[in-house]
């Protein structure tokens, strides 16, 4: 008797288990998409904690601060400075889908610091909103204009109501403590977590870390992940990207879809020589079929004034030539060489400083890298 009983409250139970299952799944099936962490509702608006669901262009769970760009081992191993620069959010981007009428943010800056006397403060601190729209294509839609740590705007209000997806990238050089999406309460939300897809992963300087776009959806690695339909990886360190063997086994461990080398502006010939060829090797050891792009600088804006910029583009190149020579009759394959002289096209027009691009130097230097990395990966 005692047998039966115990089996007919085993029956129960499993059909219980079973209609918990049956509505779970008709609840997303029938487009139920405020998944994850139930959001704070205050004042008509839900807020939806990003950390919830993740960011893209974060290769790294076991991280510091949410928000960091290195490993938390790589504290006290990577040089001073990188370590510090890899606080900043550079390349990340949370993704999601809505059919509000208005989108807000708020979030807590990790550095006072919004601007910089050549880069505006939408570039450095801001969040940067594009929509995809019905033709499968990313257009920018609004920006948020930091003046202080605490950050809460609308980034579009007066949308049409149409349920789309958008991407939202985060400050290019500042920090982000934390952060999140803001809808009107009765709109529907839905978390898209990061694509699974192998990124392109992006090791440069201060210009591929995105100075000095205007905005952080305009640094060129994002440029090209829009083009090309691929997450990025932001490793760009400014004034520090030196080809570091410890940055370099840290790319290592991920499985990429591209490796793209852009440190020449940060380099002398000298060092280029001692480091492009072992930082390839590093790659190739735990990566043998994985395309990587080796990039020269970009052309100072100034540089037919100046005998000294001619002399340190002449010479880095020089040795990233040699280098990558050297590589190809190793036998190592799988290699792109792209050449800086033309890389900001050949006006003068191109950059802030005549170093850091603007973003019609952005643009050009997309246009430059997009065919190698489309060829390179097949498309």
């Amino acid at each position: 008797m005692q047998a039966e009983k115990r089996m007919r409250t085993l029956h129960r139970l499993a059909g219980i288990a079973g209609l918990v299952a049956v509505l779970l799944q008709s609840r997303y099936a029938s487009g139920d998409e405020n998944r994850g962490a139930a959001p704070k509702v205050e004042e008509g608006t839900a807020w939806y904690d990003v950390s919830t669901w993740g960011v893209e262009g974060k290769a790294w769970s076991d991280t510091k601060r949410y928000f960091d760009r290195l490993p938390g081992k790589a504290e006290g191993v990577a040089r001073g400075p990188v370590w510090s620069l890899s606080r900043h959010s550079a390349g990340m981007a949370a993704r999601f889908k809505t059919d509000a009428s208005r989108i807000s943010v708020r979030y807590v800056l990790l550095s006072e610091s919004v601007a910089m006397p050549h880069m505006p403060a939408t570039g450095v601190s801001g969040v940067d909103l594009y929509a995809k729209n019905e033709r499968g294509q990313w257009r920018w839609l609004g920006i948020t204009r930091p003046d202080s740590k605490n950050v809460r705007a609308d980034l579009a209000s007066d949308i049409t109501a149409v349920k789309r997806e958008y991407m939202a990238y985060l400050p290019l050089y500042n920090g982000v403590e934390s952060l999140e999406i803001g809808v009107p309460e009765q709109a529907a939300f839905e978390p898209l977590p990061p694509r699974s897809d192998k990124p392109i992963v992006f090791y440069g300087t201060s210009i591929l870390h995105g100075g000095c776009a205007s905005r952080p959806g305009m640094a060129f690695p994002a440029i090209l992940g829009r083009r090309l339909d691929r997450p990025t990886i932001n490793l760009g360190f400014s004034g520090n990207g030196k080809m570091d063997p410890e940055v370099g086994g840290w790319m290592a461990e991920i499985d990429a879809a591209a490796y793209v080398i852009d440190c020449l502006p940060n380099m002398t010939g000298p060092e280029v020589a001692e480091r492009a060829e072992p930082l390839v090797r590093q790659l190739r050891a735990e990566h043998p079929q994985t395309p990587i792009v080796l990039v020269e600088d970009r052309t100072y804006s100034n540089a037919e004034f100046k005998p000294s910029s001619q002399e340190r583009h002449s010479t880095s190149r020089a040795a990233l030539k040699a280098a990558y020579e050297r590589l190809v009759s190793g036998g190592v394959t799988g290699l792109s060489y792209l050449e800086g002289e033309h890389l900001l096209g050949d006006d003068g027009e191109a950059t802030v400083d005549s170093s850091h691009p603007s973003d019609l130097g952005m643009m050009r230097m997309a246009d430059a890298l997009e065919p190698v990395l489309r060829k390179a990966l097949g498309k």
